[in-house]
Parts: C-alpha cells; sequence; structure tokens
C-alpha cells in the first residue's frame, strides 16, 4: 500500500532572469526553504502531542499505523511522474491517496510526522540511488509534502471528529476536503518555488502545474476512497487495486507525456520559425536560443564548417563575434576555418544533482556537411530516445536555415560586387564614366548656380607604346600608378574617375580664387587661372619617375581644362569641352590647354536632330504649313499658292527649312517627310478649293526625290487621296540640282507630266544647268530668284536677267513669278519688265492654313474687275 505525496518542485527550473539578481534570489529561495521546514517541524511535534486519535479498524496497535503511514508517504514518492518545466523538473505523486490512508490506518496527530519521514526518506533513496546529495533540497520537499498533510488532516479531522464510522458519508466528505486542502498547500508552496528559481511567471508555472496534476489528483481521491471501501466492505477488494493504480500511473504518465510532446513541439515551432535570418550570426543566434527553450539545456553549441563569406572590406573583417556581443560566444578555429557559436543559461543546479546528458548530432543539407549541434541537457529524463530525436529534427532545420544564410550571403557579396562593379573601374578602383556623370551631376546641383567649377580631363601621351613595347601588364601598372597619385592629389568633395583607356578626369566642385570668401559670387574674378595651375600640379606630380617592369619611365600627361559655372552646363557637356581643350593642348604638344569656345565648332544639335524629326513626323503639332500667296502683278488677284514648311521645335522653337531639310536630304526621312508635306498641302488646297479659289498650291521638293522612282507613284496616291485635280499641284524644283543621274530624273519628270502635275524651276538663274535643263524638261514656271528681284532698280545686269528669264518663259509657254517683292517700285518695274505674277511681302506675308482662305478671298475682292474687249462683229 502506497502513501503518496501531491505535487514538489523537485529540481531547480529555470535560471534567474535580467531583470531579478541571482542574489537576490537565491536569498528568497533559502529564507523559503527555512520557513517551510521550521513550520513543517513546529506543527509536526505539535500534532504529535494533541490528544487527536480515531478507532481502529483493523485492531492494531498505533505503531503500526503510523508505519503503514510512513510506508504510504515513502511509497507515494517512488510512484512519482515527472515533467520538465523550464530547466528543471516538477514531480506529481500519488500523495491524496497517501494521505487518506494514513488518516484512515493512523492517529490523525502522527500522520504529518509520519509524511516528513517516509517522504524523506524515500527521496534519501532516490536520490543515493542516482549518485546524488541534494540533503537541502530533500529537507524542504519532505517539509512542504509534511506541511499539507498537517493541513489536510486538520481539515478532515474537523469534519469527521473522532466519533465518525470509517465507512459513513462524513468520512468520506472529510477525506474528499482534505485532500484539496493537502493540493492546495503543496500546489501553493511548488509554485512559490520554483517562482523564485525561475524566469516564468507565477502564472504560467501554476497553469503548468495544475493542468498536470488536476487528472491525477481525481484519480488519486477516487483510489484511496475505493481502499476505504473496501478495508470496511471486505478486505478480498484490495486485490483490485495494484491493477488499477498501475492502470491509472500509465494513463497519469501517458497524460504528461502527452503534454510535455506538445510542450516540446509548441517550443519547437516557435524556435524554428525565428530561425531565418539573413547571416550565419543571426541565424546562429536564433538557433542557440531556440535550443535553450526547447530542450531546456544547459549550454548549446553549433559549429559551422560551412565557409565564410564576409568581405574583407567590411568592418570587423575577420571577426565573426562584431555586432554579436552579449548575444552569444563565437569561437573561431584556426585550422579549417569553422566557427563555434556557444550560448549558456545561467544554471544554478540542485546540490548533487548529476547533469544530464549530452546529445550531439551532424547538420547536413544534401551532401553537404554544414556542422554540428551539441545540447547539454540540465538534467537526465526519462524519455532520452524522444530527446535525441527532438535534437535531430532541430538539428535538420537548423542545418537549413544556415545553408540558406550562406546562400543569402553569398547573393549580397554578388550583389554588392555587380554594384561596385558597376560604378568602379576594375583596374584602377576609381569611378568609372557612369559613377561620375551620375555622382558628379548630383554634386552640381547641391551647389549655387553661380558657383564656378572645373573639369580636368587628363590622357596619358604615347601610352600605346607602353603596352607595345614592356607589355599590358606594364601598362596596367602605369594605370595604377596615375590612379594612385591622382587620388593623393585629390581634396574633399573632389572625384576623380577612369573615363576608359589611358583618360582620367577630376571634378573640382569648389575652384579656388584670389577674392576673398565675403566677395559676391558675381564679382568673382575669373577662376580658371587656378584651375590651370591646379592642371599643371598635377602633370608635375604623374609626371614623376616610376619603375615600371624594370625600366625607369616618366608618364607625360595633357590636360585639357574647362571652368564653368554650376548651373549654366551639365557635366556630359563640361567633359565634352574638356576633351575638346586636350585635343588642343595634344595638337599644340603642351601639357594643360584650356577650354576656347571660339574653336567649338561642334555642337549636339546636329547629333539630336534625326530622332527629333523622326519624333516630329509622328507629332501633329510640331511641323506646321505656312502658305504665301502667288498673284498677277497688274491686278493683284490671287494666282497660285506656294506651302512653306516650319518646324515647331519643342526646345529650339520655330526653325525654317534651312535648317533642318539638309538632315532630311541626307538621311532616311526624305521620303516621309515628303510625304507628310504633300499631305499638308494638298489639305490646304482642298480646303481653299471648297472655298471656291480655283489656284493650285506649289510644293518644294528635294532633288533626292527625282532620283527616286516610286516617286511619281508617291504623287498619284496623295492626290488620290486628297481628290484633288493633278493640274492643282505644282512642284518646285531646284534648277542648280544635280545631273549626274539624269536618265533617271528624266524617266521621273516625265512620269510626273504623264500625272499632268505642273513642274516649276525654282531659283531660276542662281545655277549652272538653267538651259540645260529648260531645254530638256517641259516647265510650266520659272521662279525668278529674289536676290535678283531685290537689285534690278539699281543694278542693270539684275534687270537683264528677269528680262531674260522673261522672254524665255514667253518662249517656253511658261508662266514667270517673281519672288521677293517687298515694295511698290519693284512691282512697277516688274510690270514694265512683262513680268506677270509675284509673290512677296508686298502682297502678302506667309500665312497658316486656317486664314489663306481669307487672304485669297481678301486678294480677290481688291482686284479690279476684268474688261473683255468685244469684237467687231458684235459692235452695233
Amino acid at each position: 500500500m502506497t502513501s503518496p505525496t501531491a505535487v514538489s518542485a523537485e529540481v531547480r527550473s529555470d535560471a534567474a532572469g535580467p531583470g531579478v539578481a541571482p542574489v537576490r534570489r537565491a536569498l528568497g529561495v533559502r529564507m523559503l526553504m527555512g520557513a517551510v521546514v521550521l513550520a513543517a517541524v513546529v506543527l509536526s511535534a505539535i500534532a504529535a502531542v494533541l490528544p487527536l486519535e480515531r478507532p481502529d479498524i483493523l485492531a492494531q496497535p498505533a505503531f503500526v499505523g503510523i508505519g503503514a503511514a510512513v510506508v504510504s508517504a515513502a511509497f507515494a514518492q517512488f510512484a512519482r511522474l515527472r515533467f520538465r518545466l523550464g530547466r528543471g523538473t516538477v514531480s506529481v505523486s500519488w500523495g491524496e491517496t497517501a494521505l487518506i490512508l494514513g488518516f484512515v490506518l493512523a492517529p490523525p496527530g502522527w500522520l504529518p510526522a509520519a509524511t516528513l519521514v517516509g517522504a524523506a526518506g524515500a527521496w534519501f533513496l532516490i536520490t543515493w540511488l542516482n549518485d546524488q546529495r541534494a540533503v537541502t533540497d530533500i529537507v524542504h520537499l519532505a517539509a512542504s509534502l509534511s506541511l499539507g498533510t498537517t493541513g489536510g488532516a486538520a481539515v478532515a479531522y474537523a469534519i469527521t471528529g473522532s466519533g465518525a464510522p470509517v465507512g459513513s458519508t462524513r468520512m468520506y466528505a472529510g477525506l474528499i476536503v482534505g485532500s484539496a486542502v493537502y493540493l492546495l498547500i503543496t500546489f501553493g508552496l511548488a509554485v512559490a518555488t520554483l517562482s523564485l528559481r525561475s524566469d516564468a511567471t507565477p502564472r504560467h508555472i501554476a497553469a503548468r502545474v495544475l493542468h498536470a496534476k488536476l487528472p491525477m489528483f481525481v484519480g488519486n481521491v477516487l483510489v484511496g476512497i475505493s481502499v476505504v471501501y473496501a478495508l470496511v466492505s471486505g478486505p478480498w477488494w484490495l486485490l483490485m487495486a495494484p491493477p488499477v493504480v498501475w492502470l491509472l500511473q500509465r494513463t497519469y504518465r501517458y497524460h504528461l507525456r502527452a503534454e510535455e510532446e506538445r510542450r516540446v513541439w509548441e517550443a519547437f515551432a516557435r524556435a524554428t520559425r525565428t530561425l531565418g535570418g539573413s547571416t550565419e550570426a543571426e541565424v546562429a543566434d536564433a538557433g542557440l536560443r531556440g535550443a535553450l527553450d526547447v530542450f531546456g539545456a544547459r549550454r548549446v553549441e553549433i559549429e559551422v564548417s560551412l565557409p565564410p563569406h564576409q568581405r574583407d572590406d567590411e568592418p570587423g573583417a575577420g571577426d565573426d563575434t562584431a555586432g554579436w556581443a552579449g548575444k552569444c560566444q563565437v569561437v573561431v578555429e584556426d585550422g579549417d576555418g569553422g566557427r563555434r557559436y556557444v550560448d549558456e543559461a545561467a544554471y544554478d543546479p540542485m546540490p548533487g544533482a548529476a547533469p544530464g546528458p549530452v546529445i550531439t548530432r551532424e547538420m547536413v543539407v544534401g551532401r553537404a556537411r554544414v556542422g554540428e549541434l551539441t545540447v547539454w541537457l540540465a538534467e537526465p529524463t526519462l524519455p532520452a530516445a524522444r530527446d535525441e530525436l527532438a535534437v535531430s529534427a532541430y538539428a535538420d532545420a537548423l542545418a537549413g536555415a544556415l545553408h540558406d544564410a550562406a546562400a543569402h550571403e553569398r547573393l549580397m557579396l554578388l550583389d554588392a560586387k555587380v554594384a561596385h562593379d558597376g560604378v568602379h573601374d576594375q583596374l584602377t578602383g576609381l569611378a568609372n564614366r557612369r559613377s561620375l556623370l551620375t555622382d558628379g551631376e548630383a554634386v552640381l546641383q547641391s551647389l549655387h548656380r553661380d558657383r564656378p567649377v572645373a573639369v580636368l580631363l587628363l590622357d596619358l601621351n604615347d601610352f600605346r607604346e607602353v603596352n607595345g613595347t614592356l607589355g599590358h601588364r606594364a601598362g596596367d601598372e602605369v594605370l595604377r600608378t596615375v590612379a594612385e597619385r591622382l587620388t593623393d592629389l585629390t581634396r574633399d568633395q573632389e572625384l576623380v574617375a577612369r573615363l576608359g583607356d589611358d583618360e582620367f578626369a577630376v571634378l573640382l566642385p569648389s575652384v579656388a580664387t584670389l577674392a576673398d570668401s565675403a566677395t559676391p559670387l558675381h564679382e568673382v574674378p575669373s577662376p580658371l587661372p587656378q584651375a590651370v595651375r591646379r592642371a599643371r600640379e598635377i602633370v608635375d606630380e604623374i609626371g614623376r619617375p616610376v619603375d615600371i617592369g624594370g625600366v625607369r619611365l616618366v608618364v607625360d600627361v595633357a590636360v585639357g581644362v574647362v571652368v564653368e559655372k554650376a548651373g549654366y552646363a551639365d557635366l556630359g557637356e563640361l567633359i565634352r569641352r574638356a576633351s575638346i581643350a586636350l585635343d588642343q593642348a595634344k595638337e599644340l604638344h603642351v601639357g594643360v590647354a584650356a577650354y576656347d569656345s571660339a574653336s567649338d565648332a561642334s555642337s549636339t544639335d546636329h547629333l539630336a536632330l534625326p530622332a527629333e524629326l523622326v519624333d516630329a513626323l509622328t507629332a501633329d503639332d510640331q511641323l506646321v504649313l505656312m502658305l504665301q500667296p502667288e498673284v498677277d502683278l497688274e491686278s493683284g488677284a490671287p494666282t497660285g499658292v506656294e506651302a512653306l514648311i516650319r518646324w515647331n521645335h519643342p526646345r529650339r522653337g520655330l526653325l525654317t527649312p534651312d535648317l533642318f531639310v539638309g538632315t532630311v536630304e541626307h538621311g532616311e526621312l526624305l521620303a516621309p517627310f515628303t510625304r507628310h508635306v504633300l499631305d499638308l498641302a494638298l489639305t490646304a488646297a482642298s480646303g481653299w478649293a471648297a472655298a471656291g479659289f480655283d489656284v493650285p498650291v506649289s510644293v518644294n521638293i528635294s532633288a533626292r526625290s527625282l532620283l527616286d522612282a516610286t516617286f511619281p507613284a508617291q504623287v498619284a496616291d496623295a492626290l488620290r487621296r486628297h481628290r484633288m485635280v493633278p493640274a492643282q499641284l505644282v512642284l518646285e524644283i531646284t534648277e542648280s540640282m544635280a545631273v549626274s543621274d539624269q536618265g533617271v530624273v528624266d524617266e521621273v519628270l516625265a512620269a510626273l507630266r504623264e500625272l499632268q502635275v505642273q513642274i516649276s524651276v525654282d531659283d531660276f538663274g542662281t545655277g549652272f544647268s538653267s538651259l540645260a535643263f529648260v531645254t530638256r524638261v517641259q516647265v510650266d514656271e520659272l521662279k525668278v530668284d529674289r536676290s535678283f528681284v531685290t537689285e534690278m532698280t539699281d543694278s542693270a545686269a539684275a534687270a537683264a536677267v528677269v528680262r531674260g528669264a522673261v522672254e524665255l518663259g514667253a518662249r517656253l509657254g511658261a508662266r514667270v513669278v517673281a519672288e521677293g517683292v517687298e515694295t511698290a517700285d519693284q512691282r512697277a518695274a516688274l510690270l514694265a519688265l512683262g513680268c506677270t505674277a509675284a509673290q512677296g511681302y508686298h502682297f502678302s506675308r506667309p500665312l497658316p492654313a486656317e486664314k489663306i482662305v481669307g487672304a485669297l478671298r481678301q486678294l480677290a475682292d481688291a482686284a479690279p474687275p476684268k474688261i473683255v474687249p468685244l469684237r467687231a462683229d458684235e459692235v452695233g
């Protein structure tokens, strides 16, 4: 027959946390233990001398009942069940059953002393068998159980009294209530002890202990009541007690083990969720803390055998403890480069307690060995295989996290290298062209727009000879030497870059001048001399002799210097200007040359013009049509309209054809450009034709269009789309066009004549092929160049040219149009020479398409009515 106890704080739980000093905790535990032992001894002595007796149902001597109570208390401890709480364990036993049997078999006054002796004896034997010597804790444990027995027996005796029959309902009620009091006292003392020795809150401890104990409490009380009932009703029923107790013990064990498994795997899940990290140190730190929590371990060690991926230029390179002080200890092995991460709990084991086992598991991902995980358990536990499996599973999860962190570190290093190489020259380590343009532009934007800045562009003279004579290694060494010397010469905020090959650039964001710092920016003298002086210092420094490949060399450098205000040019333009100055320095064989705007004939506009023209052809508002009427010189009535194209450039404003037609003619844009202009002109002509004006539209075409055999088909397609009569279209051709492909030109012109499109010779009289062209090609119109019209009133030669053109037109059957008429005198002179048509500012300026109809109507209304003479046969 056993005499079990209730709840006991068997060993110390978690270590003292950072919020409470370990010394204060230890003092509190000792004070509590002393108070419990003193109270147990005093109360046991008092209870033993009190006349608390009950009738003995077995009629044995009192010392036999007391001995039975001692044995029951001892057996209750031997049959204890344990579960882990932090780094310690808590025992739950058959204490309630021992209390019930002892209360029935022994005098109630001797029950506290019997429990004290039985529990102490049992625990001494347990610790001796386990090679432990925990005298202080054993005494405290036995005293706690004795106090619980004292309270439980007193309450049970108060209910039953000395005369209640053993099998009465009153007796059973007293035993149940006494068992509950026994549970509350032992439970409270255990929670108080564990709270003083643990980081966990009393609420958390109480919940864990109560969850484990309550099912066992109910079973213990039922077993105790059943045994009492069997003693009264028939001792043969006691034969059923051992199997019932064994089954209940198994049930209790299964309940505690299931609860412990649930707790372990919940902690395991929490720990593995925190294993993700971007660096090995982060993962190792999380792994150490997780293992301490999951296994209640006193020490954890993680040995990582993966190669380190720390960059040499990072702070703390070579020292993996950097940034992790106070979290874990790291030992870097000198042999194979492995790292060991160690963390220990502030573990204070029970005096004489044996440490738990050490479990080591290898960490492997695939076939790659990651390292080892070693866990020092706080104390031995019965299901050791379970701990080994849990450690193995945790090691696998940790191995995957460490492997992922190593891969992440490699990717981070690769990204950092790519980012570094993207803005640095790999040979010299200087910034490259992209970095200089990006960072330099940011520097310029951060300065006052009137702050003078300078760009020095350096080039090594005869560098190819070094490569050709000494080899490319020697050339690389020369470039590195130049880079080092440039870096040594740079000052704060200055940027140095290698632009490519043997070309370097230096940005001086603040050019020193001789002016006082308080001088206003607009009064500061030119900083160019200071920039040139700085360039000469660089030339002198780089030109110092250097030994390369056993040969003593002098590096000769040419420098181009440009100085500009920060807000007046971007860095790319400054580099371009410095390049022009550098070319001048090389041409003049001098070390330093400054940029001279007079020698800068290049412009970036002609480079951007083709792409901008492509955009203009797709835009609706850039290429605009201006229309200038041609009039009859005598009456002023409109006889035609010339289409003049203009480009409303988004950046440069309104451009005349002479600024962009050359680009059109020498590129691949001629065909789409000509189609676009024809569409605009024919659209406008259809508008005034609908308004009742039967006058043609003249369109200038490029000479290259006459070399395109498909051009007539393009014109025919445009006329068809706009539903225009071919005779309403006049194609103006510059008569000075090249005639090297005369056959092709004649075929194209013949095809245009077949379409009945009119042909006009523009700028007649200025070219060398005028007469040859008009003798080969039937033309409908000759346009006298404005230069002759302007000078004919003062120049007999110019007037002779105009007269000759008029006479030639009359003989060829072609009308003659004078261009550029601006005065009434010019109009009168042209009439006197026999010219019949003209155009110019004297009649109308070029007008937008929406105004041309009004202008034509105004000219027509101002013309006098045409008088037709009658024939003689119509008179009378």
